[in-house]
């Protein structure tokens, strides 16, 4: 086909039209994502650091210290992970990794033992829940990033990690030396206290959390039919996957509210409901709740609380109310992002501010042997006063 002269200067005017627009669209758009000056001053601090710096950087290093630092400036759970820790967290979720079995938070300015893993070296040498690092391997922490601190007390399974740090409720610190091991974490253990009365701790809410639970309680139904009551550990538990707590909690409810999430985002706003008669048939059950039960062991607690399903013991818990979502940049790095804080059925925000057990029963070194005179306690209330309250009722 030939062009007439004013259909090609159509043409071109056209296209030339479209392309600036295009390049004007994009502009406007850049500057609602981010303010022209403060884009000029990170290029500004990017190319003094490119040509001044005492050291040759790589680009890739620097943009990932960038997405490292802008991350931790907003709250100490949202993190960017590169590949090695993106498969880290990955692995976590279904309860393999290689470490020492600490999970740890920024609080207060000092990189604290949230809880320690069940059977795991940080558990053997009796680390506990409020203990605070100062140092791993002779070198400080104090400027350090989660991300770092983590990375450092991972490693070779049989390489060993000194750790100095300052253990709760105490002004001296200590030394110590632990043996990196592939941890296994079994999400879900049973067994029976007495005749009609089953135990079940969760060490960690994983992807088959969910599904574990109902089997553990159908073995101990085949042990002693029916159960008249149940001892549900959550202590220590540091939290996990969301959805693993809500079909914990959705087993032991009839219906109701279990947790509901509010964020920015239309998409961060979620109400989780029970849809599946309770397990035990409205058998009463005590949860066990501590300083290191955070995040998804909150969300069972508070549903079971606000349903007065069942009677929680212990201590005061974590208090870790957000919700962190994974974000893929690309195959093999992500951001773990809070885009969300969540909340009880009766719309309380437990960050941190913790969730109260109904009773308190704490190590204060009056008990021998604490474990079995917590659970002495527990197995008592449920045969005496089996109920925190009225019977359920749904909150919708």
């Amino acid at each position: 086909m030939v062009l007439r002269p004013l259909t090609l200067l159509a043409m071109i005017l056209s296209t030339g039209t479209g392309v600036g627009l295009g390049i004007i669209a994009y502009d406007r758009w850049r500057d609602q994502l981010i303010d022209r000056d403060e884009l000029a001053r990170f290029e500004s601090a990017l190319f003094h650091v490119r040509q001044s710096y005492v050291e040759e950087v790589t680009d890739d290093k620097l943009m990932e210290g960038a997405l490292h630092g802008m991350l931790q400036s907003l709250d100490p759970h949202s993190v960017y992970l590169n590949q090695a820790e993106y498969l880290d967290l990955q692995a976590e979720t279904t309860g393999h990794f290689v470490g020492i079995g600490l999970e740890i938070g920024l609080i207060d300015g000092y990189f604290t033992v949230v809880t320690p893993i069940d059977d795991t070296p940080a558990a053997r040498a009796h680390m506990s829940a409020g203990d605070r690092l100062l140092e791993v391997n002779g070198e400080s922490l104090r400027g350090k990033s989660l991300v770092d601190v983590i990375g450092e007390l991972r490693g070779e399974a049989g390489t060993r990690v000194r750790l100095r740090y300052r253990p709760a409720n105490s002004t001296t610190a200590r030394n110590l030396t632990l043996r990196r091991e592939t941890i296994a974490i079994a999400s879900v253990t049973s067994r029976m206290l007495e005749p009609g009365y089953g135990y079940i701790r969760i060490a960690q809410f994983q992807t088959t959390t969910g599904s574990d639970f109902q089997r553990a309680l159908k073995r101990l139904e085949r042990e002693s039919k029916p159960l008249q009551g149940l001892v549900l550990d959550l202590r220590n538990n540091p939290g996990g996957v969301l959805q693993a707590s809500v079909a914990v909690a959705d087993s032991l409810l009839n219906d109701g509210l279990i947790v509901y999430t509010a964020g920015r985002l239309p998409s961060s706003k979620l109400k989780y409901r029970a849809a599946h008669a309770d397990s035990l048939a409205g058998a009463p059950v005590v949860v066990l709740i501590n300083g290191g039960s955070a995040s998804a062991s909150e969300i069972v607690a508070g549903a079971l609380k606000d349903h007065e399903r069942a009677t929680l013991m212990g201590e005061k818990t974590y208090g870790k109310g957000s919700v962190q979502s994974l974000v893929p940049l690309n195959d093999d790095q992500a951001l773990k992002l809070t885009t969300a804080y969540y909340y009880t059925p009766d719309g309380r925000s437990i960050h941190k501010l913790g969730i109260e057990p109904h009773v308190t029963f704490a190590d204060n070194g009056a008990h021998e042997n604490f474990d079995q005179a917590l659970l002495a306690a527990a197995l008592e209330r449920l045969k005496t006063n089996p109920a925190p309250g009225a019977p359920l009722h749904a909150r919708r």
